[in-house]
């Protein structure tokens, strides 16, 4: 947490309540703990403390309880000297493959509410799970582990031991694909002759056509056709068309020429599998279908995905996040979508305390909507933590 907003009292009052939750509760500890690095975020400290190792469970317990860390980290990989000072003398013997999908990584995030932006990478993180991992790589869902962060978005954790020691090209490769990058249209359709006329002894083709892949098809080719089919039906359906086409990235302009060139028997021979030559058509199903079925994994282009990262920290499962103070809860995959984050990893007492706030803010947390002004508020002990980490307050002792 290190930055707080206001005041030494708000980062005492807050290490004291993460002080009491580690004190009333067990953290587990991840298979192989031994083989594991350790890194922690303390109150009023800058940087990280990292290279640490723990032989003995307890001997982990004492560290927290002597240290009353905000935020608590562990190795995806395993190494056989984890507390040696340098990566090279750790000796590297191997990684769960991992995946950090974050709000920071959808587009436009900056302009949705904190439950928006919940709301949004949860559906991004089940497609992942879901459709990616479990289906297209056929992983058996015995081997992953599924949680909250506790901020802003979902860790997927993949302990399949084929994959244990593929190196960080490889990873990237998995990555590319789940993305979508340098997907090509002639990967996924191919042209198809629908007219000849002949020349004298020679036959030539006069008409063609884009035949889709089966929406039932397995991998892109079936992704990319069911993306296809429900954009024409919610831009069939939709009040406003060319809103909606603005929605998917098409400029003013485009989206007019566009709906031109969409007409009600064009829709119906998408539907049957038929994409025309339409320039128009082509790039944007394209381009659109990859954008609404692919996964959002990094914040731009230059952004290396955490799954790449052979040697990567990540939040230890039932710590608590020191920006929010909520709790990174292990959830499953059929329990997914009925998750809140703002109900179910909400760990910390509904005793009140005095909040400053400098400007308003509204949350609904707990099933209790919050409205506030400027100015100070009684407010539940996990609202003003939330609050304060986010150096959205401060306490008034």
């Amino acid at each position: 947490m290190g930055n707080f907003s206001g005041s030494n009292e708000s980062l005492e009052f807050v290490k004291e309540e993460f002080r009491k939750y580690f004190s009333d509760n067990t953290i587990g500890l991840p298979d192989r703990f031994g083989r594991r690095e350790y890194a922690f975020v303390i109150f009023g400290r800058k940087g990280m403390i990292r290279h640490i190792g723990f032989e003995k469970r307890n001997h982990f317990k004492d560290f927290i309880e002597e240290k009353t860390p905000s935020d608590i980290y562990y190795s995806s990989a395993y190494y056989q000297i984890p507390d040696a000072p340098t990566m090279q003398e750790k000796n590297w013997m191997g990684a769960e493959l991992i995946f950090d999908l974050d709000s920071d990584h959808l587009p436009n995030a900056e302009k949705l509410s904190y439950k928006q932006q919940l709301d949004m990478v949860k559906k991004e993180f089940y497609k992942l799970v879901d459709d990616f991992l479990l289906n297209d790589f056929g992983f058996n869902e015995k081997y992953i582990e599924l949680y909250f962060s506790g901020g802003r978005g979902y860790h997927c954790h993949v302990k399949d031991p084929k994959i244990l020691n593929i190196d960080s090209g490889e990873r990237r490769e998995i990555v590319d694909y789940i993305t979508g990058r340098d997907l090509k249209d002639s990967l996924v359709f191919h042209e198809q002759v629908t007219n000849t006329k002949s020349y004298g002894s020679k036959t030539y083709p006069s008409g063609k056509t884009l035949k889709m892949p089966k929406p039932d098809e397995p991998g892109w080719k079936g992704r990319v056709s069911r993306g296809i089919i429900e954009m024409v039906n919610e831009i069939k359906k939709s009040e406003n068309p060319i809103e909606k086409l603005r929605e998917y990235g098409v400029k003013h302009d485009d989206a007019e020429k566009l709906l031109d060139d969409l007409s009600e028997e064009r829709v119906k021979r998408i539907k049957e599998g038929r994409l025309d030559q339409s320039k128009t058509i082509r790039k944007f199903f394209l381009n659109s279908a990859l954008r609404k079925t692919a996964v959002s994994m990094s914040a731009g282009e230059t952004d290396e995905p955490v799954t790449c990262d052979v040697k990567r920290l990540i939040r230890l499962p039932a710590s608590l996040h020191g920006k929010t103070g909520f709790k990174v809860e292990k959830i499953t995959l059929d329990t997914l979508m009925e998750f809140d984050p703002l109900s179910d990893a909400v760990v910390l007492p509904d005793d009140h305390v005095k909040i400053e706030l400098e400007k308003s803010f509204n949350i609904s947390i707990k099933g209790e909507n919050f409205n506030l002004d400027p100015g100070i508020h009684k407010l539940p002990t996990y609202l003003g933590v939330f609050l304060i980490g986010r150096k959205l307050g401060k306490v008034i002792l």
